[in-house]
């Protein structure tokens, strides 16, 4: 996973949040997964942050396809050959595989061979990780072979798997849920832009999360407000770099294998869980019908174009 400090579309997401603190609330932030992470816990205390950054730092190590012996990196390289994972990667895989689904491939688990070709094989915070893969390596790749028993999991010859959004996703809620297992009456975990709350926030009302303007560093152009539930935002505006004389950025269409060149720059989306509203955010940049299908799904989206107009689906208004 890679980082970058200006990756976190929703960068006021911890200010609005916090609104009248009228309930003592532990908030810590540090790098991880190549990215910042904020976490507020509601009637909290420092042991219960300290272990929530362990437990990111924990996913980090098995899910960046830039640490060697990474559970990511292994599957990546097994050759077909069964791989006993910890549970949480396990999780990771099922939710990468079930998002496919969900999105009509618009989410590709499966895209990493293409997203390398575009330049991305290097960590963006430390060149001196890059990615390798098999010789086989291709996509696209027929997922349907793929078996998981217990806690190992077989991957078909030539599928390698790039975590990338849905596992800042993924750990947000897995973050969010632990906070609450113990004993925390509420929380907010925000993961480079993705953010997961629940619980019962600090003044007491609802959650107010900020959605960043994607062409204007600061400024808000929309706050959501949440009882539960998550906000994701995908942009290619972010992560960019040159490729062979154009623009490359990190987010590759699946109808072309290249990077995204669309009219729309950001998605937002609010969805049951950041892992999900990291998958569904993607759709709106290839989607005719994304605004009015994502509310289909028990979503709801917002979404930005290159001349800075905006649109959003007909139950965004429920969340303002």
């Amino acid at each position: 996973m890679a980082q970058s400090s200006d990756d976190s579309i929703a960068a006021d997401a911890i200010r609005a949040a916090h609104g009248n603190e009228a309930r003592p609330t532990v908030s810590r932030e540090f790098d991880v997964m190549g990215t910042v992470a904020n976490i507020s816990v509601v009637g909290g205390t420092d042991e219960m942050a300290a272990e929530l950054e362990r437990t990111a730092r924990l996913l980090e190590s098995l899910w960046s396809r830039f640490i060697e012996d990474s559970d990511i990196s292994r599957l990546n390289n097994a050759e077909g050959e069964p791989t006993p994972v910890n549970p949480q990667t396990v999780k990771l895989v099922t939710e990468m595989l079930a998002a496919k689904t969900l999105t009509d491939g618009d989410y590709d688990p499966t895209i990493l061979p293409k997203l390398m070709a575009e330049g991305y094989a290097a960590s963006r915070v430390n060149p001196t990780n890059v990615t390798t893969l098999p010789a086989s390596a291709r996509w696209p790749v027929d997922t349907s072979t793929t078996t998981i028993v217990g806690n190992v999991c077989t991957l078909p010859v030539g599928m390698t798997l790039d975590p990338g959004g849905i596992g800042k996703g993924l750990a947000a809620d897995v973050l969010a849920a632990l906070a609450m297992e113990r004993g925390a009456i509420g929380v907010l975990v925000e993961m480079g832009g993705d953010v997961r709350i629940t619980g019962t926030p600090p003044d007491g009302d609802q959650w107010r999360i900020g959605i960043e303007d994607p062409f204007v560093e600061g400024r808000t152009i929309a706050r959501v407000n949440l009882v539960d539930g998550a906000v994701a935002t995908s942009s290619t505006l972010k992560r960019t770099w040159e490729k062979d004389g154009r623009a490359a950025n990190h987010i590759i269409d699946v109808r072309t294998g290249s990077s995204m060149d669309s009219t729309v720059v950001t998605v937002s989306v609010i969805a049951t869980s950041a892992a999900i509203a990291e998958v569904l955010a993607k759709s709106g940049f290839t989607r005719s019908d994304f605004l009015r299908w994502i509310p289909t799904l028990g979503a709801a989206a917002l979404v930005t174009y290159k001349d800075g107009t905006t649109a959003q689906s007909s139950n965004w208004q429920d969340y303002s």
